[in-house]
């Protein structure tokens, strides 16, 4: 038992360092775009401020790991996780391959939901639909947690793209109306060394809210599985070296260790291979400069950051796409290429089936490999 821990948490890892070069190159993209930072300055900047930011909370990680899935209903072993995260991982590396920049978080999602389904025998009670004490502080379940945050996240970040964006532009155009100092501050070759410096505080915020919100997921995974071994009395004869797997604090609790862990394998991953999504997202959707890269990045942060203020662990390629996309139209409705903006939606809408299909297979083929 103790092995198939290890290889949950080994496994884990891999999804982490998966969405390092997946996901956090999202977060990272608008400022390498605009050429504001190099990409290893980038990646230096995404390390630091992922990790601080996993570090500030984990209310998404308890989501992950005691709000999704009934417990009492079904055995969530090392080996349902071990599927769960393979059917994250292999959705995550097809879009990848392909450039497209879809959502590891929901791809986890979906490979869970998936890996229950087959280990509870296809019985949809298994499943955590909706549970709520208080909606905003208390609520549990896929419709809280992650169907409304699904819908509602792209959305907000398009609107909030536009709202910055278009206040942005307003408030150069007034400068330029006013003659003077104020008209030659406007000036574009001025206005991309002001935004260009202020770039750098909105990357650090998207890399902060990245690693409050993305970093917690798999969190949430190992924690799930540590106390899963540690109910069913498999963590009681732990040999001396391998004490830091009994939990610390209660169920509800993530150690120390698991988010320092986590937050460390991701930004290796950002490290590593990133640069795919980083050209679709910083240079095939909308031209961008550092004015846009400031707009998207506040807009996408922004949201990432209630988000994980709710537990709600929703997608940082959705916020940070649908940001871009707003502040694209802010600038002109039709400087967006549809063709590209209509692969990424299509990845979307398949991450949670694709994933979950995939994870639910594999469980359902565990008892002819037993």
């Amino acid at each position: 038992m103790l092995t198939l821990l290890f290889l949950v948490i080994l496994v884990a890892l891999i999804f982490e360092f998966v969405n390092g070069f997946h996901d956090t190159a999202n977060s990272i993209a608008t400022v390498v775009a605009t050429k504001v930072l190099t990409p290893i300055q980038a990646v230096i900047l995404a390390a630091a401020t992922n990790l601080v930011g996993a570090l500030s909370g984990t209310a998404v990680a308890k989501t992950i790991s005691s709000g999704l899935v009934d417990t009492s209903l079904v055995d969530i072993t090392s080996e349902v996780l071990i599927c769960a995260l393979t059917g994250a991982i292999i959705w995550n590396l097809i879009t990848w391959a392909s450039g497209m920049p879809s959502s590891s978080s929901h791809a986890l999602i979906g490979g869970l939901c998936g890996a229950a389904l087959a280990a509870g025998h296809n019985n949809p009670h298994v499943l955590i639909w909706s549970k709520t004490a208080d909606v905003w502080t208390q609520s549990k379940g896929l419709l809280w947690k992650v169907v409304i945050p699904m819908v509602s996240s792209p959305v907000a970040g398009f609107l909030l793209g536009i709202l910055i964006m278009g206040l942005l532009m307003a408030v150069i155009s007034g400068m330029n109306s006013a003659g003077g100092l104020a008209a030659r501050i406007s000036r574009p070759k001025w206005i991309n060394v002001v935004f260009g410096k202020a770039q750098l505080l909105s990357a650090g915020y998207m890399g902060f809210a990245h690693g409050s919100n993305d970093a917690q997921k798999t969190m949430g995974i190992i924690a799930l599985a540590i106390f899963t071994a540690n109910s069913t009395g498999s963590l009681d004869q732990l040999p001396q070296w391998a004490g830091f797997l009994r939990p610390d604090g209660g169920e509800k609790d993530i150690d120390t260790w698991i988010v320092l862990t986590c937050a460390f394998v991701m930004a290796l991953g950002t490290a590593v291979g990133g640069w795919r999504i980083i050209k679709t997202l910083g240079h095939k959707m909308v031209k961008l400069h550092p004015i846009n890269g400031f707009a998207a990045e506040t807009s996408s942060a922004t949201i990432l950051v209630a988000a994980a203020h709710f537990g709600m662990p929703v997608s940082t390629t959705h916020s940070i796409s649908t940001a871009i996309m707003g502040v694209g139209f802010a600038k002109n409705p039709h400087s967006l290429k549809l063709s590209v903006i209509e692969r990424i939606v299509w990845a979307w809408i398949l991450t949670i089936p694709a994933a979950g299909g995939i994870a639910w297979i594999m469980v359902s083929l565990l008892p002819l490999l037993r």
